[in-house]
C-alpha cells in the first residue's frame, strides 16, 4: 500500500469502464478520494457505486474533455468540492473508425484529436494551474504504443497519442521546479470495452495484435492501473517526463 496516496484527492478522465475504471478502483485501494470523470452517466456512477462497495469515496462528474468549459469547470467544480487536487490521471480517449491515411474521413480524424490530444492538452492546462498554486501534484497521461510504432490504419489515432508523449514531456520539463511531476502510460492491446468492440467487428486484426505482443496475450486493465498508482505515488518522487511502457514488451520487440 503506498500510505502517501491515503486521502489524496485523484482525478480520473474516463473513469467509468476499462483502464479508467480499473485506476480509480485501484487508487481507492489506496484510500484516495476519486472524482470520476466520464460522458456516460451510467458508467459513471457504477464506477462511484463499485468503490463505495469498497468504503471508499467517489463523485461522478459528467465532463466532455474536448471542451474548454467543461474541463474548467471540471477542475473548479472538484476543487471547490475536496479543496485542492493531488493527481491526475487523463485517461479519456476514443478510437475512433479504422482507416488508411488516404481513406480517413475529415471528421473522423478531428474527432480523435479533438478528443484523445486536446483533451489531454485541455486537462493538464487547468489541473497545472490548480496544482502550482498547491505547489505540488502529479499527472499521469495515457499515451499507447502506437505513439512510438506505426500502425496501419489508425493514423489519427497513432498521431493523436504521439502528440500526447510531447505534451508529457514538455509540460514536465515545465513544471518540475514547482513540485508537479507528469509522466505518460504506452498500454499495449489491453481487454478493455473498446478492444472488445473491435473483437467483434474485426477479430482477425485484433488476433494479430496479440500475437505481436512477446507474452503472447492480451493485458488486463488492472495491469495499467499498478504503473498508474505507482507514477502518482511517492514511491516515483524522482520521477518526471517519462514515458512507461506496459505493452507486454511489443516496444521491445
Amino acid at each position: 500500500m503506498y500510505e502517501t496516496l491515503k486521502n489524496k484527492i485523484v482525478l480520473v478522465t474516463g473513469g467509468g469502464s476499462g483502464i479508467g475504471r480499473a485506476t480509480a478502483l485501484a487508487f481507492a485501494r489506496e484510500m484516495a478520494e476519486v472524482v470520476i470523470v466520464d460522458v456516460h452517466d451510467g458508467n459513471g456512477n457504477e464506477t462511484v457505486g463499485l468503490i463505495e462497495e469498497m468504503g471508499g469515496k467517489a463523485v461522478f462528474i459528467n465532463c466532455d474533455v474536448s471542451k474548454a468549459t467543461e474541463v474548467e469547470a471540471l477542475i473548479n467544480q472538484s476543487v471547490e468540492n475536496f479543496g485542492r487536487l493531488d493527481c491526475a490521471f487523463n485517461n479519456a480517449g476514443i478510437l475512433g473508425e479504422m482507416a488508411t491515411t488516404a481513406d480517413c474521413t475529415e471528421d473522423n480524424f478531428d474527432r480523435i484529436i479533438n478528443t484523445n490530444l486536446k483533451g489531454v492538452w485541455l486537462c493538464m492546462k487547468y489541473e497545472i494551474l490548480q496544482m502550482v498554486k498547491q505547489g505540488s501534484g502529479a499527472i499521469v497521461n495515457t499515451a499507447s504504443n502506437a505513439a512510438v510504432r506505426g500502425v496501419p490504419e489508425l493514423p489519427a489515432y497513432s498521431a493523436s497519442k504521439g502528440g500526447i508523449l510531447q505534451l508529457t514531456r514538455t509540460a514536465a520539463l515545465e513544471t518540475a521546479a514547482s513540485g508537479i511531476r507528469v509522466n505518460a502510460i504506452n498500454p499495449g492491446l489491453i481487454s478493455t470495452p473498446m478492444v472488445h468492440r473491435q473483437q467483434e467487428s474485426n477479430p482477425e486484426a485484433v488476433e494479430g495484435f496479440i500475437k505481436e505482443h512477446p507474452v503472447g496475450r492480451i493485458g488486463e486493465p488492472e495491469e495499467i492501473a499498478e504503473a498508474v498508482v505507482w507514477l502518482c505515488s511517492d514511491a516515483a518522487s524522482f520521477v518526471t517526463g517519462h514515458i512507461m511502457a506496459v505493452d507486454g514488451g511489443i516496444t521491445a520487440k
